[in-house]
């Protein structure tokens, strides 16, 4: 008898003992548990910690491509969920899994809900976090856009590039730091001006390690770079702190082919017609000889 068939046995002969156990797995690799029973449970290598505060609503399932959801409250713990993890992104998109369980025998269990976290709202020492379900996905926007810049993410497998090879990333100490977002970094005199403008910062250690940003700016200063991201850090980095800087790219053609040399691997329609030449008519004074307009 499987686990599941044991719990829906249990499940009918009128006295219950079931609580709900939660997975979750952050997008750093980190595991917890959680129980909303008063005492630890533990069963696939995970326990699931009574007393932390985390409770659910009911999922509501559907049939057909809707998405299952629910959500999922709990208290904001230093030793569990902090809430410095949550403003820091580090649950974003967190897997969960959900089982009722038999306490009494937790081999009697059957998932009950597995997705990931959305939306995450703080206040008056808790937290309140949708779960969605695997069908979300469904959701997003699919296929190719067609542009003249390429749509591909630099490294990504539709792009091929390899930004590990020699000359097109670098690990840095940070020096000086302004709110979170402007940094000021020595030892990259290697690079030129803007080279890394449009390219991506991940922290690599202290208190702000595994989070990134967006580079708007780089410029090469008399004494040292200055990098200001978009948007500041939700965690600053300190001084002596390690950063990994990638290469910028700014989807162009030009730089497809000059800065990388990937032309072939390039997703983007520099040739596409503008509005205007789908507004463009015969005239006297023109050059009408059915020729392309950008030769």
């Amino acid at each position: 008898m499987t686990g599941a068939e044991a719990l829906r046995a249990h499940l009918a002969s009128g006295a219950t003992t079931v609580a709900r156990a939660y997975r979750l797995e952050r997008a750093d690799g980190q595991v917890l548990g959680f129980t909303d029973h008063d005492l630890d449970l533990a069963f696939d290598g995970v326990t699931f910690a009574a007393g932390s505060g985390l409770s659910a609503k009911a999922v509501q399932q559907m049939t057909g491509l809707a998405v299952d959801n629910s959500e999922a409250v709990g208290a904001l713990r230093s030793d569990r969920i902090s809430e410095v993890d949550i403003l820091a992104g580090r649950y974003d998109r967190a897997e969960v899994t959900a089982w009722l369980v038999n306490w009494v025998d937790v081999s009697e269990r059957a998932v009950i809900f597995r997705g990931s976290l959305g939306e995450i709202t703080r206040g008056g020492g808790a937290f309140t976090a949708e779960l969605r379900g695997l069908s979300d996905v469904l959701n997003q926007p699919q296929g190719l856009i067609f542009h003249g810049r390429c749509s591909a993410v630099l490294g990504d497998k539709r792009c091929r590039f390899d930004l590990g090879q020699p000359g097109y990333r670098a690990m840095v100490t940070v020096g000086e730091v302004d709110e979170g977002r402007l940094f000021r970094l020595g030892g990259l005199a290697g690079f030129d001006d803007r080279f890394f403008e449009k390219g991506r910062l991940r922290v690599l250690d202290g208190a702000a390690a595994g989070l990134f940003g967006a580079i708007k700016n780089d410029r090469v200063g008399p004494e040292a770079r200055a990098v200001e991201l978009w948007q500041a850090l939700a965690i600053a980095p300190a001084a002596g702190d390690r950063i990994e800087i990638e290469a910028g790219c700014d989807k162009s053609e030009g730089m497809c082919r000059l800065k990388f040399g990937n032309f072939l691997n390039f997703r983007g329609f520099p040739d596409i017609p503008g509005e205007d030449w789908l507004m463009a008519f015969p005239t006297a004074g023109a050059l009408n000889d059915g020729r392309s307009r950008t030769r």
